[in-house]
């Protein structure tokens, strides 16, 4: 462990540069957030996400707890060499023998066990005297230093123990063998400046504390969990367990990418270096929302849908001459598909042209002022104006069809008894020829997508769907985003509409019009056909 001295400009240290572990327990901790669960093929590729993305440590569950929890612990360690595994245990032999077992295969592996410290889990839950605990948390660790070189000590709900005892209780663990001390704020308590003193203050008391690596474990109860374990780095820790959007018991764990991304816009403070890589970032952010079934906030830092999203009119003049007046991070470098502008009653022309511009289309002055008028219309009744709007406005303006196909109708059956049917009616405004198509699926939204599909056969492939509820009451509008892909780039098409089948159809079309555009799937005689009228 390398001396760090610490001022009030940040962290200097003796190296050029310090490297954090990153612990994910998305899979463990993660998964105990109610709703969360996964199932045994999910949680093998979250896994390998996660292994891609360049965690250092995955705690891949608690092995003792059930049957599929010991198998999926034992798959993974046995399919990642290149990676620590963790086997999770209470201070107990059972849970230990579990945890080992588990993890018997994994090439670099640790257990990871705990105990409380303070005294109202002690009290309450443990029905133990202090001295009582001390000496199980010996005896365990000891007992799992027979098995494993690396075990790492959990002290549970370290900011609310006595500070005295819980510097006498790591200690113990570090005599017995332990060679991590975790200091976890089990129930996100501590205020970031109590939480660094804590790991100051057990360093330098804990006799040994110099020759072991000190972590972090952050709830966000208070919010405040990044900032604690950016306190903890400040104050010594080297480590930093995590999980992926900050999922987790209650309100979740310090978020791997906000902690991660942190450390890396501010590099110039921190000087930390992490293995984690940027770009896969939002891949696996996505998937953990899906497979957990928790949605992202749309105002999550990093990887939220408003994180790198503008919609007043100076912001979005600045951000479109240069990036960096309104935004910190590069959302492509974190995977982020970037929709760079969102278009509501903010939005000024500059905004208007240059979304316009991504579906092919070039306005003179005169057209876009007209354009900017109707554009009012749609932004003055509701928040958000949909790319199909802004190309009925575009349309109207120009008094011409835009785009390569028109959605003429959409018809949707579903039922409990049957399966769900959809027909589609769509235009082609360059062969001038209208035709039907027809699928089924397990339920509408899916019997809708393959429908429209037919229509761009294998040249566009359905990506991604999100829907949102912009309005509440029996005349709520639905908004959806739908992205598409075409030779590995993505094109998103947005609608609303208080028939949702109906603004998931209109985003599609929105997609796949901005796909036929931009990605030279257009023939020249098409693209020119249009560029003429708008220049005419």
């Amino acid at each position: 462990m390398s001396n760090t001295n610490f001022t009030g400009k940040g962290p200097v240290t003796n190296e050029a540069k310090r490297r954090i572990t990153i612990f994910d327990t998305t899979l463990r901790d993660g998964e105990q957030a109610p709703g969360a669960a996964l199932q045994f093929e999910q949680k093998l590729l979250l896994a390998d996400k996660l292994v891609r993305l360049g965690v250092d440590v995955l705690e891949p569950g608690f092995p003792v707890s059930s049957p599929g929890e010991f198998e999926a612990v034992q798959r993974i360690s046995r399919l990642y060499p290149q990676i620590e595994v963790c086997g999770f245990a209470r201070a107990v032999r059972g849970d230990i023998d579990a945890a080992v077992k588990a993890t018997a295969d994994a090439e670099k592996r640790r257990i990871h066990l705990f105990i409380s410290a303070s005294d109202i889990h002690l009290t309450h839950q443990l029905r133990m005297k202090r001295a009582e605990v001390k000496q199980r948390a010996r005896e365990m660790v000891a007992y799992a230093r027979q098995f494993v070189d690396c075990v790492e000590f959990s002290a549970m709900d370290a900011t609310r123990a006595d500070q005295s005892y819980l510097a006498e209780l790591v200690e113990a663990a570090i005599e017995e063998g332990a060679g991590i001390i975790n200091l976890p704020d089990t129930v996100g308590y501590a205020m970031p400046h109590e939480f660094g003193e804590m790991f100051r203050f057990v360093r330098r008391e804990a006799r040994g504390a110099e020759n072991v690596c000190f972590s972090a474990h952050c709830h966000n109860d208070l919010g405040l969990a990044v900032a604690n374990s950016l306190a903890a780095i400040e104050a010594g820790a080297n480590q930093i367990e995590v999980t992926v959007n900050g999922v987790g018991e209650r309100t979740g764990n310090c978020a791997l990418e906000e902690l991660v991304m942190a450390l890396d816009t501010r590099k110039d403070y921190w000087q930390i270096e992490t293995n984690v890589q940027m770009e896969h970032l939002y891949d696996v952010s996505r998937s953990v929302s899906r497979m957990m079934h928790m949605p992202i906030a749309f105002n999550k830092p990093v990887v939220g849908r408003n994180a790198f999203q503008h919609e007043s009119g100076i912001h979005q003049d600045g951000l479109l001459k240069n990036r960096n007046t309104y935004e910190i991070m590069d959302p492509v470098r974190l995977g982020i598909p970037h929709e760079l502008i969102v278009l509501g009653k903010h939005s000024g022309r500059h905004a208007i042209k240059h979304k316009v511009s991504q579906y092919g289309i070039e306005l003179n002055a005169e057209q876009l002022n007209d354009v900017y008028d109707r554009f009012k219309q749609f932004a003055d009744n509701q928040k958000v104006v949909t790319d199909q709007q802004l190309l009925t406005c575009v349309g109207e303006a120009l008094d011409q069809e835009w785009g390569r196909f028109k959605l003429v109708d959409v018809q949707v059956v579903a039922g409990s008894s049957r399966a769900r049917v959809a027909s589609v009616t769509i235009f082609n405004i360059h062969e001038q020829t209208e035709h039907t198509y027809a699928g089924i699926g397990a339920g509408p939204v899916e019997a809708l997508i393959r429908a429209m599909q037919q229509a761009h056969g294998n040249e566009i492939s359905f990506e991604d769907l999100e829907l949102h509820s912009l309005t509440s009451g029996e005349e709520a509008v639905g908004e959806a985003a739908v992205t598409v892909q075409v030779d590995g780039h993505s094109y998103r098409g947005t609608a609303a509409h208080c028939d949702i089948m109906l603004a998931i159809a209109e985003a599609y079309m929105a997609a796949c019009n901005q796909a036929w555009s931009s990605s030279g799937l257009s023939d020249s005689e098409e693209a020119d056909t249009q560029k003429s009228a708008v220049q005419g």
